[in-house]
């Protein structure tokens, strides 16, 4: 069964940046520039999560895998966004 999940991360050197957000681009969709939405099944979640422990280095990067739960529709309209909406704007998204 496929769960959803927002990724975010911070990544202190450029190179390594690049090559974190060339990696989540494969696994989801951009929010902002270091956060993902992304639908995955369970072999891809330990798929994504191995390919970026190997790109980051754990004493200065940091990366956040939050499990938004099995449905992928209420995680979407469960969010909430401040400001300049998501592209496109999701149904049941809420703009303030």
């Amino acid at each position: 069964m496929r769960r959803s999940y927002l990724v975010c991360y911070d990544i202190r050197n450029a190179r390594r940046l690049r090559n974190v957000h060339k990696t989540m681009k494969g696994f989801g969709e951009p929010w902002q520039y270091s956060i993902f939405f992304c639908t995955l099944k369970p072999i891809d979640r330990v798929r994504l999560q191995s390919q970026l422990e190997t790109i980051i280095n754990q004493k200065e990067d940091q990366i956040l895998i939050i499990d938004l739960g099995a449905n992928r529709e209420r995680a979407k309209i469960a969010t909430t966004v401040i400001g300049q909406s998501l592209d496109p704007l999701e149904p049941g998204s809420m703009v303030i």
